[in-house]
């Protein structure tokens, strides 16, 4: 059977760059990247609806060691798309991929100190395995095969199209046509201003409004770093800035919610007439980054309200007809296309299964080491974003983090490192925004602890120190050391594998 150091499942943006980090910084170590789809780049290949793009600047959403330098900061999927597929290519990743691979299964050995891992191939329906130190999970948390529908009475009714972003088809023409996009989060702020340069009219149809910063989709700074500074230094300085302004504005938020909120409208109303219909449309009932923030590129989907392109309505559905939706109110909204802009399903480490000892592990029964692992559960790495900055801003430290875990472990002899649940239990879903993805699968999400290094930190510069350069062995965790038998040997007393429940 074959086996490698490492196994990566996923190539999108998370799984290229963990690939690329232990090419750069561990030379010595084997691995291979296993993706379900045909090929790499995760959302930014599989999403193809219109206008799709970033929700965060591509200074903190890039790699740390691969300076973005595109002219646009809040950059088109093709873009970002070519960006991932290019630094694949020169730091060797490519050919480490291979396509057509889900990983199904996870099933860990202790006397053995490895993972085999059960791979379903996609094309031919077999299944195969193979062997791995580690597993290094880069699927982040949405359901890739389906999107999040809603019970909608009388969809089977409706006699125009119905589509969902996430199976957006290549042949759809909505030139001319009525659309109305159901929903107000990041895909529905990025579709309707999109559609409206050609369609008839674009309703945006939701149950409450959502927080929509109209922001430049170029960076001025950034622009003028390039011209004065080495390309690498440029991409430092503004990555830093953004970083910077990502966190004031999150801590803003939580200390001055009024004040953001009066900032957010303000730069609405440049845009808007005067006498638009702020309440109910665009006055969110929770404050800023309860939920994540939207950012509207050049203001797009202010300027199609503005134009007349576009209109927002704040109602529910209370059927589908024939030849459109009619709301609660009693409205009647015709339409030629619907948009499902109704949110994504969140699937946990791609849906694998896993096992230690033979024992299955339940996710939303364990608690999260670092945001990164499991309690109980050996050599198991994961990715999970920031809520409140860019994902790639912690997907970079959690690579870091492993390749200085390795290396440490290499150093001391040992082959397994085990995070220890916390002393005082469990506390909140890893995921802490207030979203309706994640309200409806708490069941089925890891649980964070009450302090570090249980604790997830929405804090990027405090994570940089502690993940980057802070030591390796602390409470949470324990080093099992190899031994020439292969029995168990740990560094501490109270260290252990999970051996029964």
């Amino acid at each position: 059977m074959e086996h490698v150091d490492v196994v990566i499942v996923g190539a999108g943006l998370s799984g290229v760059g963990a690939a690329c980090h232990l090419t750069r910084r561990l030379p010595d170590k084997s691995f291979v990247v296993l993706e379900s789809r045909e090929t790499m780049g995760g959302t930014w290949d599989l999403f193809r609806y219109p206008g799709i793009r970033s929700d965060s600047d591509m200074f903190t959403l890039g790699y740390a060691f691969e300076p973005w330098t595109a002219p646009k900061a809040i950059a088109d999927g093709d873009t970002i798309l070519t960006y991932i597929r290019e630094t694949a290519a020169k730091y060797g990743v490519t050919d480490k991929i291979r396509y057509q691979r889900r990983v199904v299964g996870l099933d860990w050995s202790g006397a053995d100190r490895r993972w085999t891992v059960t791979i379903r191939h996609c094309d031919t329906g077999d299944t195969s395995a193979m062997t791995a130190g580690f597993v290094y999970g880069c699927t982040g948390y949405y359901d890739y095969d389906q999107g999040y529908t809603p019970d909608l009475p009388g969809l089977d009714t409706f006699g125009g199209e119905i589509v969902h972003p996430q199976q957006w088809p290549t042949d759809l023409d909505f030139a001319g046509r009525r659309v109305v996009v159901l929903g107000s989060g990041a895909t529905a702020v990025t579709i309707v201003p999109a559609m409206a340069e050609t369609a008839a009219h674009v309703t945006m149809l939701q149950r409450s409004p959502t927080h929509i910063l109209p922001q430049p989709a170029t960076d001025p700074i950034a622009d003028w770093a390039r011209h004065r500074l080495p390309a690498h230094l440029a991409y430092r300085v503004v990555r830093a800035k953004n970083v910077f302004f990502q966190q004031l504005s999150f801590q803003l938020s939580r200390r001055r919610p009024a004040a953001v909120r009066r900032f957010i409208r303000d730069e609405q109303a440049k845009i808007l007439p005067a006498d638009y219909p702020y309440d109910p449309n665009l006055t969110p009932t929770y404050e800023p980054w309860d939920q994540r923030l939207c950012l509207a590129a050049n203001g797009d989907l202010f300027h199609a309200l503005a134009d007349g392109r576009a209109d927002i309505v704040t109602d529910t559905v209370a059927s589908f007809t024939p030849t459109g939706i009619r709301l609660a109110s009693g409205r009647e909204l015709p339409a030629d296309i619907v948009v499902l802009a109704t949110g994504l399903r969140l699937l946990p480490v791609g849906g694998m299964s896993i096992a230690v000892d033979g024992h299955e592990i339940h996710q939303a029964d364990e608690v999260t080491y670092r945001g990164a692992m499991l309690s109980g559960v050996p050599n198991l790495i994961f990715t999970v974003g920031y809520t409140n900055a860019s994902w790639t801003l912690k997907a970079d430290l959690v690579a870091d983090y492993f390749c200085r875990l390795m290396r440490f472990m290499d150093r001391h002899d040992y082959d397994a490192v085990v995070p220890q649940a916390p002393p005082d239990g469990p506390g909140d879903p890893i995921i802490d925004l207030q979203a309706g993805y994640v309200l409806r699968a708490l069941d089925r999400l890891p649980r964070q602890g009450k302090q570090w290094p249980w604790r997830l930190r929405q804090n990027y510069p405090l994570d940089l120190v502690t993940m980057r350069y802070g030591p390796l062995r602390d409470r949470g965790v324990a080093f099992l050391q190899r031994t020439k038998s292969g029995s168990r040997s740990s560094s501490s007393s109270s260290s252990r594998v999970r051996s029964s429940r």
